[in-house]
């Protein structure tokens, strides 16, 4: 099976290669790719008097006057072509707002529209949606992106060289919207305070603009300035221009959030006698100053996270730490900033992660729970050439850990016109010593299609004389028809940045790959499958001082079919090696030290997911270090309405003869959740979920209001259950009330 299965990875890698180095297709002029268009498409904006009501319907008057947008231009399916559906955009503008009304013509009108949930931040690829790029500095590479679906729920992101996104960053702006048997209209006020721009002794400006829409029944992007499918909306240098703005001078723009808190706690431990129960009260805020274009001043006092999304459980097999993302707001700003790594998206350049700061390591302990945040402050600089930045937070002691600083320093700098260099410097500090860490990274882009990302990070501890280092350099290559990496990496046995996460030490990584996409004429069944994407990469990991193999993982997806509805279908496999020098035991099962050799294969599908009612399903199975391993996963979802959403996730994972008992194990991961939304502004949310090998069940119900933009009160209740740092068992019930109120000056 092993040898089988390397003939049929090593013919796929010389397919490809040999298909790579003898296809004229591999270069930038292929069909579909471009470069921007020196002459600029150009939108109007009209200045007017009158009052705007921000309500989705667009009948002042000034609308009616207001020249419409030049036709949109269709990204996909059919690159370059005029789009099925029609979209208009008009812009309008007093000393206040940038409004902009926008049509969304369909002829199918409300019976088209898809929406799955009123979630704040929602899923782009499973809602209709229309999202504005807005460059107010002209520099072609930063872009404030606001985007809303047809019942009016908000997704507001920064992109910066259209390859770092702050997802989370929440904007202060209205919107509106109404559905008609001819389409949807949005209506969108952009407060002037809430954006972007230099101060200008023109009386008139001209600002980079995009807007792209999502045609969900059909999956149908068109935009007002075209683009390459294959790169995203945000890059700014494919966008076109609004002229004709007057906006008031940049001005400071403070705003102010308290928020007052109560929460009821219960600690049950089965080594306790009774249960402890307490009531605590706390009074916290932050404030945000944008204290011009450039600089931004956030502060915080008794940081409380009360809302934040909960972590997922998961049933993890690997042998390495598993990377949670951020979920608390505070940190989530301006995240691209300060959370620099080298990996572009998904699976391209390899699992490897050298990521020198990581918010996670403040604020919360190793079962993911809250330590008290006394206060912190975050100061943010951004233009053109230069971005820099520092953040400081101070972390209160409680019983089990010392009260401790924590800094992260920042600065790139721009040059050319897409490239980048910078540093970043981290210092943890405590009463038995400090640790740091100092990086350096780039990033340089060679014309459209080429890029290559580097970073090299050294750390070192006071408090042992413990120093470390490590790199990591990416290639990528990214076409209409074409993904390709190759990404090399280094982390030494010592190298322990303790603001940051690494998911190996002591290793040489090198992860190749190449995806190929097929549209078009060369797809059978153009009625159902929109293209063929069959893929094969590696990862090659090395001791770095002996260069003995430890590690090695080749895949192949043969078989990658993206449907026209959105879903999904596909078939691979994997080869790996495992030289193990330590036992480890996944789901409590121990493996012994020596070489394994073993092989699984994968299978997967997705229906609609933008539909009332979709599925997904992931089959691996194959043998496993010296057993054999069967992982099921399942996901149904109803969603009767958008104001309605339910669904449940269910993991198995079945070991047969693994480890050095030959165990024979079934862990089950099963999750149920719902949405439950009035409107966008009132929401209800229900996470539950248990693992049935240790019988541990957590449970998450949040209502909340946002009474006014971004003022909210939230109800909270939390059960968690988890096996302490004593292996014994704990339960913990807590009931949270907590209410915030935003005040823009």
């Amino acid at each position: 099976m092993v040898v089988t299965s390397k003939i049929k990875f090593l013919f796929l890698c010389s397919f490809f290669a040999s298909f790579i180095l003898s296809s004229n297709e591999i270069k930038a002029q292929e069909v579909g790719m471009f470069k921007p268009d020196s002459i600029k498409k150009k939108l109007f904006a009209v200045e007017t008097f009158e009052s705007i009501k921000v309500d989705g319907i667009l009948d002042e008057k000034t609308w009616g006057t207001t020249p419409p947008s030049p036709v949109f231009t269709q990204v996909d399916p059919g690159q370059g072509e005029l789009p099925n559906h029609l979209t208009s955009v008009k812009v309008i503008f007093d000393k206040e707002h940038l409004y902009f009304g926008v049509f969304c013509a369909d002829s199918l009108g409300k019976d088209a529209i898809r929406a799955t949930d009123f979630k704040r931040d929602f899923n782009f690829q499973t809602h209709d949606l229309i999202t504005l790029c807005i460059d107010g500095f002209n520099d072609e590479r930063n872009a404030m992106s606001f985007a809303v679906n047809p019942y009016g729920v908000q997704r507001d992101y920064l992109s910066f060289d259209a390859l770092y996104y702050d997802i989370d960053w929440d904007a202060y702006w209205r919107t509106r919207t109404t559905r008609t048997d001819s389409g949807w209209v949005a209506e969108i006020a952009l407060p002037w305070k809430t954006l972007r721009y230099p101060e200008s002794t023109d009386s008139l400006q001209s600002w980079g603009f995009q807007l792209y829409r999502n045609r969900r029944m059909t999956y149908e992007i068109s935009a007002f300035s075209e683009f390459p499918r294959s790169f995203g909306a945000a890059r700014m240098d494919y966008a076109g221009k609004i002229e004709n703005l007057n906006p008031p001078p940049p001005s400071p723009n403070i705003r102010v959030q308290p928020y007052f808190l109560t929460s009821v706690d219960e600690i049950d431990q089965n080594k306790l006698d009774g249960t402890e129960r307490s009531t605590s009260y706390k009074l916290g805020g932050d404030i945000k100053w944008a204290i011009n274009s450039n600089d931004v001043l956030d502060l915080t006092v008794n940081t409380d996270f009360a809302q934040a999304d909960v972590d997922r459980q998961i049933n993890n097999t690997s042998r390495f730490s598993v990377f949670f993302p951020e979920r608390r707001q505070f940190f989530l700003e301006n995240a691209s900033l300060f959370g620099i790594n080298v990996r572009p998206s998904g699976v391209a350049g390899g699992r490897m992660r050298i990521q020198p700061f990581f918010s996670r390591t403040i604020g919360l302990d190793d079962e993911g729970r809250q330590l008290p945040i006394e206060a912190g402050a975050r100061f943010v600089h951004r233009s053109t050439n230069t971005n820099f930045g520092g953040m400081f937070i101070r972390q209160a002691s409680d019983e089990f850990n010392d009260a401790t600083n924590f800094f992260v320093g920042r600065f790139s700098d721009n040059f050319g016109k897409q490239n980048r260099i910078g540093g970043l410097v981290t210092l943890k500090n405590q009463p038995d010593g400090s640790s740091f860490s100092g990086t350096f990274d780039s990033f340089l882009r060679f014309g459209e299609p080429h890029s290559l990302s580097t970073l090299v990070s050294f750390s070192g501890s006071d408090v042992n004389d413990q120093k470390g280092l490590a790199g990591i350099s990416q290639y990528y290559y990214s076409t209409n028809k074409w993904k390709a990496w190759w990404t090399q990496s280094y982390v030494s046995g010592d190298y322990n940045p303790e603001m940051g996460f690494v998911s190996r030490s002591n290793v040489i990584g090198t992860t190749p790959g190449v995806i190929r996409y097929f549209r078009g004429d060369r797809v059978p069944l153009k009625k159902w499958i929109r293209a063929i994407e069959p893929s094969v990469m590696a990862e090659f990991y090395h001791d770095p001082t002996s260069m003995d193999l430890i590690e090695r993982k080749l895949t192949s997806y043969p078989l990658y079919f993206t449907l026209q509805s959105g879903g999904y279908l596909g078939y691979g496999f994997n080869d790996f090696f495992q030289r193990l020098t330590q036992t480890f035991s996944p789901l409590g099962v121990e493996i012994q030290t020596r070489d394994y050799n073993y092989f699984q294969h994968e299978a997967f599908a997705s229906t609609d997911q933008s539909k009332k009612v979709y599925a997904t399903a992931n089959f691996t199975w194959g043998t496993y270090f010296n057993g054999e391993i069967l992982n099921s996963k399942f996901q149904l979802f109803v969603i009767p309405t958008p104001h309605v959403s339910l669904g449940g996730k269910f993991d198995r994972i079945n070991f047969q003869d693994v480890g050095v008992s030959q165990t024979d194990l079934v862990s089950d991961i099963v999750t149920v959740e719902g949405r439950f939304a009035a409107n966008p502004r009132l929401q209800m949310i229900f996470i539950y979920q248990q693992n049935t090998q240790n019988d541990l069940k957590n449970v998450n119900l949040r209502f909340s209001w946002e009474y006014r933009p971004l003022s909210y009160l939230f109800l909270v209740y939390n059960h968690r259950d988890f096996q302490n740092q004593l292996d014994y068992h704990q339960i913990e019930n807590q009931v949270i009330g907590k209410i915030s109120f935003l005040k823009q000056f």
